[in-house]
């Protein structure tokens, strides 16, 4: 945006010193500056290096992006239509591979407080101060795992297995959609993150464990 604003002031400088210095009315030998190979030169590199200036930072940002440390917890996302499902795969021993369907709230079993279009039946639990690893894919079409607040929008696409780092700084729910249209009910399939302490989320695995050990 400096960036931006800086060019936009400049330009917008250039054409009134332009419109003001050299009309027919004040500057009668504007002709000169119809065939200036110096003038052409000019304005071609100043853009060129302002290009290349903005470049540099945008390339240490995509690939500090792709860098992944490496993570305590990993969660898959699956996009289907018209909704989400997710599993935890890091304790196949423990309690199993915990999975679960992730449905949007309808309008009549909303209760006070839910927001609409936005609730889920089942909410992804993940703690906080914990180094996460998201992987996302589709089972069908192309899909878009995104929740704003914590700067994520990967592609869900069937066949690739996309993946994501996050880390979640305090407790709280955290809305988003899917951000890709994927068909009809593209607008009916939210994503919800609940984050919790670790203390909370041993207590939700050991639940788990549990349920495993009585079947």
């Amino acid at each position: 945006m400096t960036f931006m604003v800086a060019i936009g002031m400049f330009v917008c400088y250039i054409l009134m010193f332009i419109y003001v210095s050299f009309n027919s009315n004040t500057n009668s030998r504007t002709f000169i500056f119809t065939h200036s190979s110096v003038l052409e030169i000019i304005w071609t590199l100043i853009p060129a290096f302002l290009l290349v200036l903005i470049a540099i930072p945008s390339f240490k940002l995509l690939y500090s992006l792709d860098e992944l440390i490496d993570p305590s917890i990993t969660l898959k996302a699956i996009g289907h239509q018209w909704y989400w499902s997710y599993e935890y795969s890091d304790y196949l021993e423990e309690c199993g591979t915990i999975s679960f369907d992730s449905y949007m709230v309808v309008d009549s079993d909303l209760t006070y407080g839910m927001f609409r279009l936005l609730e889920v039946d089942n909410r992804v639990l993940l703690p906080t101060k914990t180094h996460i690893r998201v992987l996302v894919t589709a089972a069908d079409v192309l899909h878009s795992w995104a929740v704003p607040s914590f700067g994520i929008k990967v592609d869900a696409c069937p066949g690739r297995l996309s993946q994501a780092s996050l880390f979640i700084k305090r407790e709280g729910v955290y809305y988003g959609q899917c951000s890709e249209i994927c068909g009809v009910n593209h607008g009916f399939m939210p994503i919800v993150v609940r984050g919790t302490t670790v203390k909370n989320y041993l207590s939700w695995l050991g639940a788990h464990k549990l349920n495993k050990d009585i079947i």
